[in-house]
């Protein structure tokens, strides 16, 4: 072991880490695994200089008996032992702009040392304390490389610096501190991003475009500020007209967020960003959607939200603040016959959208082992969130003495607008298994559910679920397959049902559950994996509420085989590590929407 004092230190530590055990079978690997323990404990350990080349094992295998015996060999430096060295004064430097730093010329540091940092900002474009936040390398504690990692790993994500760099010269008094000097240089400030979608079906063909301007550090704190504008319409297209002749849905919103990384709370939080960046997020957003001759929906969102990482595996988001209006308008003639018809068919949804009201409530949303969706490993994942509302206003309207009868239509409200009461939550429970080499088999189930009381008699048109798309029973469309035995033929015209469409299927219940085997089809695939996938998925929406008066829509436990979608399928995935390119495509098995003998 050389000159250094990393003897004693190897025996008192070795059993938490070591592979190497008397008896054991040998092998290589077991070795290379030996030798990067050894490595990251001494990094971890104040051993700053430490190199893996100091490391080797000399194999004796003349003991016969197909036995061998393992000596470790740590060599020392040239100069000197191997040294512990404790972190001193360290440098903040940020380069003058995104070119980086000149060369040629000595930069004129900060005379200032506060806590152990003297902090210089040469581009003048960002606040100390937001910086000096991310820096664990603490004057006093012995090195570690988690710390290092840690420091690099926040500053990166602050999303303002394209570069960083850490060096760690040696404190010219000769004591064993090492003085950090951390080198930034900011990435340019503003951008703009113009995007396009071209949605379409077998009816109807659309067109989506937005801009979002993005500053990242618009009060010189590292606060990214968003704001984008996005337009889009969808037409009825064949029966021999144009693209875009006959426009039937027009779309517009505009939204603004500012994203501050930390908790904006009037205390400090000690440890906060060890484990993830911590974010406040201030959103506001209004939408517009018309769909012709049938609805005008106007929604104003604003919402104030905390995201914090508890351990790597565990997150949670808490949104203290949600104010959330909405207007609506009918444009449907229900003196006509066919409007008669679909105001007796969809009688709920329709008064849905007519409303005008406002919900003031929180939100909490907690997630477990999001960090290994990528692993091909055994474990399970969990995300569940609650969207509570009106319980703060029905608690001030019932201090005042008013009595109200929302079933009768007699409605508590405030400035004027009905409130919404109401629970919604909501669960996703998945089960990763690996069946070994690239092979894994994957669990899901995906369940919510809506409960409006109190001053409510009806969730909000908004906070109605869906079945089918992407994400859920991929045989669907999103939006197009239920509530329960729901058959849209009872929409007289096909005219009528691309103009109803994504506003009659849905429900206050769904369940989804989904069955997915992937596997690798090719190792190696333009810088990426290109994997396979076989599924089957299935599920629906219900309405549970006797508010509702369609009866085919809700949820039967006794009729449960009959409301439940089946679809498989097959896709790929292309994987290029920070991207997973997907394409599914599936196939309906069971469909409830008909007679029971004629689903499959």
């Amino acid at each position: 072991f050389g000159r250094s004092r990393f003897k004693e230190f190897y025996l008192k530590n070795k059993d938490v880490f070591t592979h190497l055990h008397e008896g054991m079978q040998f092998d290589e690997d077991s070795i290379t695994y030996e030798v990067e323990q050894i490595y990251t404990v001494m990094k971890q350990n104040g051993y700053v200089d430490f190199l893996r080349p100091y490391i080797s094992f000399d194999v004796d295998s003349a003991l016969g008996n197909s036995k061998v015996n393992i000596n470790l060999i740590i060599d020392d430096p040239k100069d000197k032992p191997h040294t512990q060295y404790t972190i001193g004064e360290t440098d903040i430097l940020i380069a003058p702009n995104s070119d980086g730093f000149d060369e040629t010329d000595t930069p004129k540091l900060n005379r200032n040392l506060i806590r152990g940092i003297r902090y210089t900002d040469l581009s003048k474009r960002f606040r100390r304390n937001p910086v000096v936040r991310y820096d664990f390398l603490k004057e006093g504690e012995l090195y570690d490389i988690r710390n290092e990692n840690l420091t690099y790993d926040r500053l990166y994500e602050l999303n303002v610096f394209k570069n960083v760099k850490i060096d760690f010269p040696k404190a010219k008094d000769s004591s064993d501190r090492v003085n950090p000097v951390i080198m930034l240089i900011p990435q340019k400030r503003m951008s703009n991003r113009i995007e396009g979608e071209v949605p379409f079906n077998s009816g109807s063909v659309g067109f989506s475009i937005s801009n979002t301007y993005t500053n990242n550090n618009l009060f010189r704190g590292m606060e990214k500020f968003e704001f984008q504008v996005k337009g889009g319409l969808q037409s009825r297209i064949g029966q021999n007209t144009s693209i875009f002749k006959d426009i039937y849905q027009r779309d517009f919103s505009i939204s603004a967020n500012l994203v501050v990384p930390r908790l904006i709370v009037p205390f400090n939080i000690p440890r906060m960003g060890r484990n993830g960046m911590p974010y406040t997020t201030i959103s506001s957003s209004y939408l517009y959607a018309l769909q012709r001759d049938f609805s005008i929906r106007r929604v104003f969102l604003n919402s104030f939200t905390y995201d914090w990482v508890e351990t790597r595996s565990k997150l949670h988001s808490f949104t203290p603040l949600n104010f959330e209006y909405r207007f609506g308008d009918l444009l449907l003639d229900t003196n006509t016959i066919s409007g008669k018809e679909i105001l007796k068919a969809n009688s709920y949804n329709i008064k849905l959208l007519d409303r005008k009201d406002f919900t003031f409530g929180i939100k909490y949303t907690f997630t477990y082992n999001f960090n290994r969706l990528s692993e091909l490993n055994n474990f399970i994942y969990f995300k569940g969130n609650i969207d509570l509302a009106g319980n703060a206003l029905n608690l001030v309207t019932s201090l005042t003495g008013s009595k109200h009868n929302p079933k009768a239509g007699d409605y508590a409200t405030v400035l004027g607008l009905p409130y919404n009461q109401y629970v919604r939550p909501e669960i996703d429970f998945r089960v990763y298994r690996k069946l070994g080499g690239s092979k894994q088999f994957v669990a899901r189930i995906n369940a919510g559910v809506g409960f409006a009381y109190g001053n409510s008699t009806a969730m909000p048109f908004e906070k109605l679920f869906y079945a089918g798309g992407a994400a859920g029973i991929r045989a669907w469309q999103a939006r197009t397959l239920g509530p329960g035995n729901y058959n849209r033929d009872i929409i007289p015209t096909d005219t009528l049902r691309t103009t109803f469409y994504g506003l009659d299927q849905l429900g206050e219940m769904r369940i989804e559950t989904n069955f997915e085997y992937r596997y690798v089809l090719i190792n190696k695939f333009f810088g990426g994996q290109l994997k396979g996938a076989t599924f089957i998925d299935a599920g629906n929406v219900w309405n549970v509420f006797a508010y509702n008066a369609n009866k085919e829509t809700f949820f039967d436990i006794k009729k449960l085989g009959q409301q439940i979608a089946i679809g498989a399928g097959t896709g790929f995935r292309y994987d290029v590590k920070y991207f997973i390119f997907r394409f599914d495509v599936g196939v309906k098995l069971k469909d409830p929407q008909f007679l029971p003998g004629q689903q499959w």
